[in-house]
């Protein structure tokens, strides 16, 4: 059931003063868009009339087939909290569809629905996600531009003085809480100036429209702390980079969750160990999509609590894949891989298609890794049947484009226009020189 029809969003906008609506979508990237709109035309939009220039925004269209229009998601209204009394700012996430008047293929939010439809198919009616973001907050110049000088030198679970973004932190927080989030913890992470925000599971099409919103609210509060918040994977060499790792689990009608089982002795289900076999077979697929950027490997690294390897535990956090303790209807799977960069619709869209996968084909995942993987050697790890995640951006990508049910899910416009982007990115910093090669190579050779 909708949380609000056109008439109430039309009501709201006149009580509460708001003077202009965004009409936010996000790009192949995973950057968001908007087209800001008076409060004048905000009928025109909930008639779904509002165009839009599909050439300009990376990964839609050509310039020869530019118009598109936007459909806005009533469930998504909001009323920005810090905008000014005197002339209000709303939101509405918005799908993007073709002049034809059916859904964009190469919308990243329409993809995620089409992967759903396929699980609702098989029968499930939920596919519930848990995100984890963590960013980094730096101190800005005079310029207003970010530096590397963090705020504070805090660790894991620290508070002020040690702390110094808690002050941030919490502004961020009481933000999200005005605009309908559930805030379930807000710590300081383990790296200098690295911090934490978990909001409640939600399911698969609300958390990613979340995520989108939670960087907003973050990187906007953070700018009025005179901070830039990053969400960059790994700003800093030598700490940990930021993850934002995924908690997942299906359910079937009746809020029944599919991954819970009391009779089996881990009280896990069929369903769940298919699902994470599947997870595990394609790892190596839709890591280009969950870790999208150059910078996305060298958090993937061992030594910084990162998963590098394709593995599963129940208590050790050193493979890709964890299950926590929690069962019943918390009982999930959390994978540790994505990062903070990716889009989230397709990060989680691919992750769902590979679990699904997994289902379909009663894969089954190898035995469960209960030792300290960064501890192992290579041949060790080959003993176990322990395989690497790719090691680079380039890597990643070339194993995206071998993987049938991967590239099956992202659909071909959005694919194309995926591996396109990520190609040019790769090429463009492996033909670079670095300032480290400088440093190395010119007094030596």
């Amino acid at each position: 059931m909708s949380k609000y029809a056109r008439e109430d969003i039309l009501r709201m906008a006149e009580e509460e003063n708001v003077r202009f609506i965004r009409l936010q979508f996000t790009d192949i990237l995973g950057i968001i868009k908007n087209v800001e709109i008076p409060v004048g035309q905000l009928t025109k939009a909930l008639d779904n009339l509002m165009m839009f220039d599909g050439s300009s925004i990376e990964g839609f269209v050509r310039i020869e087939e530019s118009d598109m229009y936007l459909f806005p998601d009533l469930d998504t209204w909001v009323i920005f909290p810090w905008t000014p009394e005197k002339g209000k700012v709303a939101r509405l996430i918005c799908d993007i569809y073709s002049p034809d008047q059916t859904p964009f293929d190469g919308d990243p939010r329409g993809v995620l629905k089409r992967v759903l439809k396929e699980a609702k198919d098989l029968g499930y009616s939920d596919f519930n996600i848990g995100p984890e973001p963590e960013f980094f907050l730096f101190k800005i110049d005079s310029d207003g531009e970010p530096t590397l000088d963090l705020n504070d030198k805090g660790g894991y679970f620290d508070l002020a003085p040690t702390d110094l973004g808690e002050n941030c932190r919490r502004d961020i927080v009481l933000e999200l809480e005005d605009m309908g989030f559930e805030i379930e913890a807000s710590h300081h992470e383990v790296a200098p100036g690295q911090h934490e925000i978990d909001f409640k599971y939600a399911d698969a099409v609300t958390t990613c429209d979340n995520i989108q919103t939670f960087k907003l609210v973050v990187k906007t509060i953070a700018r009025k702390h005179g901070l830039h918040a990053t969400f960059m994977p790994k700003p800093l060499f030598g700490v940990n980079g930021s993850g934002m790792h995924a908690n997942m689990s299906l359910f079937t009608e009746g809020n029944v969750n599919a991954f819970y089982d009391e009779t089996t002795d881990s009280q896990l289900s069929k369903t769940a160990m298919q699902f994470l076999g599947g997870i595990l077979k394609h790892a190596d697929a839709f890591t280009a999509i969950t870790n999208p950027t150059v910078n996305s490997y060298k958090r993937l690294v061992p030594g910084y609590e990162a998963p590098c390897y394709i593995a599963w535990s129940m208590r050790n956090r050193s493979p890709l894949v964890r299950i926590p303790s929690s069962r019943g209807l918390s009982t999930r799977i959390e994978v540790r891989s994505p990062d903070p960069a990716a889009n989230p619709y397709l990060a989680m869209a691919a992750m769902l298609a590979a679990g699904l996968d997994g289902i379909r084909n009663n894969l089954t995942p190898p035995p469960e890794t209960n030792r300290n993987i960064y501890a192992m050697d290579l041949e060790e790890r080959k003993a176990e049947g322990i395989q690497a995640l790719p090691a680079n951006l380039g890597e990643a990508t070339e194993a995206l484009r071998r993987n049938e049910i991967i590239t099956k899910s992202l659909g071909s416009h959005a694919l194309e226009h995926f591996i396109e982007l990520k190609e040019i990115e790769w090429d463009m910093f492996r033909t670079q020189v670095h300032p480290w090669e400088r440093e190395q190579y010119m007094n030596t050779y």
